[in-house]
C-alpha cells in the first residue's frame, strides 16, 4: 500500500516516513500544501496523512480541492484539537482525525482501518481459498500454517486480495507497491509475482495477458 504524508515539520515528516516504511508501506511525502495537492491529484494513494497548518496552502484548502475529484482516504494529523476543527475536517471530507502528540501505533491502526474500509473490508482478517491474511500483524497463513513473505511479497498479496474481484494492471501495482524514489521498473514485479506463486501456489495469481493480474482461489 502506498501513502502520502503531507507535513511541513521536517523531523516529524521524516519520523513518519521511517515508521510507516517499517510497517511495510511505500511512502511519498510533501512539505507544503501545494506539493501535497499536486501529488495527491496525480497519483492514486491508498491513504493520505495530512497536516493542517502548512506554508503555501493549508490542509483545509488542500482537502477541499482534492475532494472535487478524488475519494482518497484522508487522515488529518494536527495539533489543532478543538471540536470545531474536527467538525470542519469531517465536513470538508476527511475520514479520520488524530491530534498531536499522538501514539504511532494508534496512527497505524487508524490507517489500516481507513484502507480496509476503502476496499470494502470489515475486519483485519482477509481470506481467499486456502490463504488468509491478518492486516494488523502482517502475517499470512496457508491452510492455517504461517508462510514467510517478504514485505513486498506481502504487500502484493494484500493488494490483490483487497481487489480480488477485478484485474489489477501492472501500472496500478507499481503505483501502489513502490514509492516515488523507486526507479526500478524493469522486471521487479515479475520477480515478486514468481516468488509469491512459488510460496502460495501457481493458481493464486492469474495473469490476464495484456491486462494485468487477478487473485484466484485455484491453488
Amino acid at each position: 500500500m502506498r501513502l502520502l504524508v503531507v507535513e511541513d515539520e521536517t523531523d516529524l515528516r521524516l519520523a513518519l516516513i521511517m515508521a510507516l516504511e517499517d510497517e511495510g508501506y511505500a511512502v511519498d511525502s510533501a512539505e507544503d500544501g501545494e506539493e501535497g495537492l499536486y501529488k495527491a491529484q496525480e497519483l492514486d494513494y491508498d491513504a493520505i496523512v495530512l497536516d493542517i497548518m502548512m506554508p503555501k496552502m493549508d490542509g483545509w484548502e488542500l482537502l477541499n480541492e482534492l475532494r472535487k475529484e478524488k475519494k482518497t482516504p484522508v487522515l488529518i494529523l494536527t495539533a489543532r484539537g478543538e471540536v470545531s476543527d474536527k467538525i470542519k475536517g469531517l465536513d470538508l471530507g476527511s475520514d479520520d482525525f488524530l491530534v498531536k502528540p499522538f501514539d504511532m501505533d494508534e496512527l497505524f491502526a487508524r490507517l489500516r482501518a481507513l484502507i480496509r474500509r476503502s476496499a470494502g473490508k470489515a475486519s483485519n482478517e482477509i481470506s481467499l481459498g486456502k490463504l488468509s491474511l491478518n492486516t494488523a500483524t502482517k502475517f499470512a497463513y496457508l491452510e492455517g500454517d504461517e508462510i514467510n513473505l517478504t514485505a513486498l511479497e506481502y504487500a502484493l498479496v494484500e493488494y490483490l486480495m483487497m481487489h480480488r474481484n477485478r484485474v489489477v494492471s501492472r501500472v496500478e501495482l507499481y503505483q501502489h507497491l513502490f514509492d516515488e524514489n523507486d526507479d526500478s521498473l524493469s522486471n521487479l514485479l515479475d520477480v515478486h509475482v514468481c516468488n509469491v506463486r512459488h510460496k502460495i501456489g501457481s493458481g493464486f495469481i492469474t495473469t490476464k495477458r495484456g491486462q494485468g493480474y487477478i487473485a484466484g482461489d485455484d491453488f
